[in-house]
């Protein structure tokens, strides 16, 4: 057993630092990389693409990224797991593979999960009564189910797990937790059982700190930001984990950012609700029992995390159309900038009126004012001048489009002193809706595909 891996963080999200990954696997020493690409609305966007053209539904970042680091993951036995297979993640494979015969390299292994879409399972699983009920509003799928987009389960980390027992170089999957991405290969290389609780906690609390790319390595961050060094340059972070579950958070010598135990707080903090119950399908982890220590510069250690047993359900994420929106600016300028701006909403919001467009919703903001606090801003007395920002949503598309008609109007009609207006009308775009559910465990089951080019 090795006394040590390091797991480096490749990307946040969908459309994160695109060298980053090349930069983690060339600028210092790393075992795996981990590569978070999907978010709730990431999944619908991807069904979209694949219905459009069966051979898309993943992040076409990825076969591109993994080519260029190719050459140096095969020299250096590293290793790349990730989530950007999205809703095809065999087409993913292939396009890597791809990738892998313009390099020239061969026996490159690939895995691939699959299981976790079951879009074609929704009415077997109603009809047998599973309910798939909304988490906020516990309505049942059934309501809605027209309308559903994409429907993928949340896997953990035995799934990626078993691919690495398989010798995958690279495994790829879809819908799997952020956090099992880098929990998988502690499990994999100290030999974790799936019921030690504590270890998979700490696995799992050191994914949620890699999960978000460089915001646990200096950007983002609320606190002394001006202190953050090189932002430019700014080095992802990595975990370098050890067998009893301890871990230290660092990044490469020699690029900006900053890890301290500032930053990383701030991460744990990011998106959790209940910080006692962090739900994954590996383990219910308890962040209250996370201690951290800076142990030097840009490293600190994470250490006695606590856990317990996992749940007996899966988490779905489902997405679903719901109407339409469209939104419009128009730019006002000095004297009483923003009086005219609110003169314009008004007569924007009258004529609609007299039009008898209707809405689930209307939504005026001034840019630069109000429009991250809301009634909470103080405005100051005098201003240069203000954006007016309106959007409506409905399910009726023709009342969406004809709003879309009313801004560039007012140019000519509303107050004086306007610019900004460009791009043309303002088009109704689909609204795509959430939809969180649970799911027995023993409804579906995780598939494992390793093959070799």
């Amino acid at each position: 057993m090795k006394d040590r891996i390091r797991i480096a963080s490749g990307q946040g999200f969908w459309g994160d630092l695109i060298d980053a990954p090349y930069h983690q696997v060339t600028r210092g020493p790393v075992d795996y990389v981990m590569m978070d690409f999907l978010a709730e609305v990431t999944m619908s966007i991807m069904q979209k693409q694949k219905l459009r053209n069966p051979e898309l539904g993943y992040a076409r970042d990825l076969p591109g990224q993994i080519g260029r680091m190719l050459p140096h993951i095969v020299e250096k036995n590293i290793k790349v797991i990730t989530n950007g297979g999205g809703v095809n993640p065999l087409a993913c494979r292939d396009a890597i593979f791809r990738e892998a015969e313009k390099a020239g390299i061969k026996g490159l292994k690939v895995g691939v999960v699959v299981g976790d879409d079951i879009l074609e399972e929704l009415d077997a699983m109603i009809a047998g009564g599973i309910e798939l009920a909304n988490m906020e509003n516990g309505a049942p799928l059934s309501t809605i189910r027209t309308n559903i987009v994409s429907a993928n389960v949340y896997f953990g980390a035995f799934p990626i797990v078993e691919a690495l027992k398989q010798g995958a170089d690279i495994v790829i999957t879809g819908r799997t937790t952020d956090t099992g991405l880098t929990l998988a290969p502690m499990i994999y290389e100290f030999g974790w059982e799936n019921d030690d609780w504590n270890r998979l906690s700490a696995g799992t609390v050191a994914g949620h700190i890699l999960e978000c790319g460089g915001q646990s390595s200096g950007g983002n961050f609320l606190g002394d930001w001006r202190a953050v060094p090189d932002l430019a340059h700014i080095g992802f972070p990595i975990v370098e984990a050890r067998p009893d579950g301890s871990f230290t958070v660092t990044k490469h010598e020699n690029t900006g950012g900053l890890v301290s135990e500032a930053t990383v707080k701030e991460q744990l903090l990011y998106e959790i609700g209940d910080p006692t119950e962090y739900i994954t399908p590996d383990c219910v982890a308890d962040f209250t029992s996370i201690h951290l220590e800076q142990e030097g510069e840009n490293r600190v250690r994470v250490h006695g995390i606590e856990g317990r047993p996992a749940t007996e359900f899966y988490k779905v994420s489902a997405s679903y159309h719901d109407g339409y929106s469209a939104s419009g600016t128009l730019t006002y300028a000095w004297p009483d900038a923003l009086d005219k701006a609110k003169a314009a909403d008004a007569i924007l919001r009258e004529r609609m009126q007299d039009l008898g467009l209707h809405f689930d919703e209307i939504l005026s903001e001034f840019v630069g004012l109000n429009s991250c606090f809301g009634p909470l801003a103080t405005i100051p007395d005098d201003i240069n001048e203000v954006v007016l920002r309106i959007g409506v949503r409905g399910k009726d598309k023709d009342h969406i489009a004809r709003f879309g008609q009313e801004i560039a109007p007012l140019i000519l009609t509303g107050p004086p002193s306007v610019t900004g207006f460009a791009g043309g009308r303002p088009k109704p775009s689909d609204v795509i809706a959430y939809w969180p559910a649970l799911l027995p465990k023993t409804a579906v089951t995780p598939k494992v595909i390793v093959e070799e080019n």
